[in-house]
């Protein structure tokens, strides 16, 4: 057994006996109203600021209380979005934006099936999403556009949760989406089986992929007007 594996189990079986142990630092969620303990306060975790409810729609949404935006409301944006980029296919920070996805696919490393990504780190699981997208051949012009579309929305949104994690979790759902998973197929003589796996949209992973896409448009974001979407406010609300 290697050094690095024994330090991996060790590392586990420590954490997984923190989070066995209650704290009484920890006695209640931080979202107002919620009135339940924080998971580090009731040997369910290690999580000193939410309950195992918010916890969850934490890892999924990036807000403890905000929601994803749904597929009804983002989508006006993500095609105001397309739309301008090509309109402005010419422009130098489009130009840029669109360069540094390309490289991030590029940077990806070998393609990783869908059902080979047990045990990888969240980092690698974040390249793997980038690495299945270069294999499907998406444009990176639609990436940009997501992480265009998602600062949109939050721009428009009336209730808006406007800390980077959020956004950065909103766009890598919609990046992770666009990756899809592994889909297989074998024939015999008892007929056709098939095989689809879709990787998890929640977590760490969607930091990394969010991390990268806002690295790769910042600059695109910070210098230039983007497009409006009008009447969508009441859809929001």
């Amino acid at each position: 057994m290697t050094a690095k594996l024994i330090r991996k189990r060790e590392r586990k079986a420590e954490v997984k006996a923190r989070a066995a142990e209650p704290s009484s630092m920890f006695k209640l969620c931080r979202v107002v109203g919620c009135g339940k303990p924080a998971r580090a306060g009731t040997g369910d975790g290690l999580d000193t600021r939410f309950c195992r409810s918010h916890s969850d729609h934490f890892a999924r949404h990036g807000s403890a209380y905000k929601r994803s935006y749904t597929a009804e409301e983002i989508t006006p944006y993500r095609k105001a979005a397309l739309a301008w980029l090509e309109a402005n296919a010419d422009n130098l920070w489009v130009r840029n934006a669109i360069d540094r996805v390309g490289t991030l696919y590029r940077g990806a490393g070998p393609h990783v099936e869908a059902f080979r990504l047990r045990g990888l780190s969240p980092d690698d699981r974040a390249r793997a999403a980038w690495a299945r997208l270069r294999r499907a051949k998406i444009d990176p012009c639609r990436v940009v556009a997501a992480a265009l579309a998602v600062e949109m929305i939050v721009r428009d949104d009336p209730q808006a949760e406007t800390k980077a994690e959020f956004k950065r979790v909103q766009t890598a759902k919609l990046v992770h989406k666009m990756s899809s998973g592994t889909h297989k197929q074998w024939r015999s003589e008892s007929g056709a089986t098939e095989l689809h796996v879709y990787p998890r949209s929640r977590g760490r992973v969607l930091r990394h992929i969010g991390r990268d896409l806002e690295l790769s448009c910042e600059l695109l974001i910070q210098h230039s007007s983007l497009p409006v979407v009008p009447l969508l406010r009441p859809l929001l609300a």
